[in-house]
């Protein structure tokens, strides 16, 4: 039986893959009348990327700006800390509500926009010039 939500984008569909008859996490180990099901939402990975890269590109609820060569871009906190412990540890270190991160002088602004692409889309298409 398929289960179908609604979103504004494709509706994610849930399967009940599988039932068993299992014992409840909440019954410290007696068996349980209860049925359990295993749902999975198909597509949840690419449903996630295009999410979170959707809200970049609109801006919406973005909560961190990052700063280089007197340019700026803004991005997701939980994003960020997801993908880098340099980040994470500086966002857990500094509980501002929007931080402003100014990286070294060493990373150009066009670096920076091809690292939040990537770590937004898990891919990236770049010249060989570019990956130096």
């Amino acid at each position: 039986m398929d289960t179908k939500a609604a979103s504004a984008g494709p509706a994610p569909t849930h399967l009940p893959s599988s039932t068993y008859p299992a014992t409840s996490p909440y019954s410290k180990g007696a068996r349980s009348s209860h049925q359990y099901f295993s749902l999975r939402w198909n597509n949840y990975q690419s449903n996630m990327t295009s999410v979170f890269h959707e809200l970049l590109e609109s801006q919406s609820f973005v909560d961190v700006t990052l700063a280089c060569e007197y340019n700026s871009l803004k991005a997701h906190k939980v994003v960020l800390s997801a993908c880098s412990a340099y980040f994470q540890k500086i966002l857990l270190d500094n509980p501002c509500k929007h931080p402003t991160i100014i990286l070294p002088a060493d990373i150009c602004f066009s670096d920076l926009q091809f690292i939040i692409e990537f770590v937004y889309r898990g891919e990236i298409d770049v010249s060989e010039a570019e990956l130096q």
